[in-house]
């Protein structure tokens, strides 16, 4: 089980990988810990941007729930 030092780590992980990819309105998204819940915030220009944004946090979202509340505005 991951304690509150690995889940803090969650969330630099997930910022690096959000900051590494190649799209740049992922860049520009936040992510929180709240309690065991991994938090995706931010705004972006499709769904497809909104799944791919999720799906890029996932690997550092191990032991953790995932709550994707970014919006989509075009």
């Amino acid at each position: 089980m991951i304690d509150s030092v690995g889940h803090a780590e969650a969330v630099d992980r997930a910022q690096a990988l959000l900051a590494g990819s190649p799209q740049p309105d992922l860049h520009q998204l936040h992510v929180d810990l709240r309690g065991q819940v991994l938090m995706l915030r931010g705004r972006v220009r499709s769904y497809y941007l909104k799944q791919l944004a999720q799906e890029t946090i996932r690997p550092a979202a191990l032991g953790l729930e995932l709550d994707n509340r970014v919006a989509v505005e075009s």
